[in-house]
């Protein structure tokens, strides 16, 4: 998968932000589900989840009303450039790096945009 954890992305459809929606916000990648294709954003795709009221080992109360981000599948997002904050595409690169007195060969990521390493 081209999008990693810690990304910064683009959400590129859905709702339209002045409607509600999230289409055109960035933020960072959580987490990356890859068997599912699907990635949590920070901050987009909130939903309200309501969790039943307990206690902690502590004695505090838990519980109510709690906004947390729902999964956006993978296609509905798009790596943004370092360099130039617009989304870009991801390409790779092999390079030749010596490691251990040997020479290895190394998958490099980068953003087609701007040519910069990711």
């Amino acid at each position: 998968m081209k999008i990693k954890k810690g990304d910064l992305v683009e959400v590129i459809t859905g709702r339209a932000q002045k409607n509600g929606g999230d289409r055109g916000k960035q933020g960072k990648v959580i987490s990356v589900d890859t068997e599912r294709q699907r990635v949590l954003v920070e901050g987009m795709r909130m939903v309200k989840r309501h969790t039943k009221a307990g206690t902690t080992g502590r004695g505090a109360r838990t519980g109510g009303i709690i906004n947390q981000e729902a999964a956006l599948h993978i296609s509905n997002v798009m790596l943004v450039d370092p360099e130039s904050k617009k989304r870009t595409r991801v390409g790779y690169r092999l390079e030749t790096v010596e490691r251990d007195g040997r020479d290895r060969t190394v998958r490099v990521r980068f953003a087609k945009r701007s040519g910069k390493d990711l």
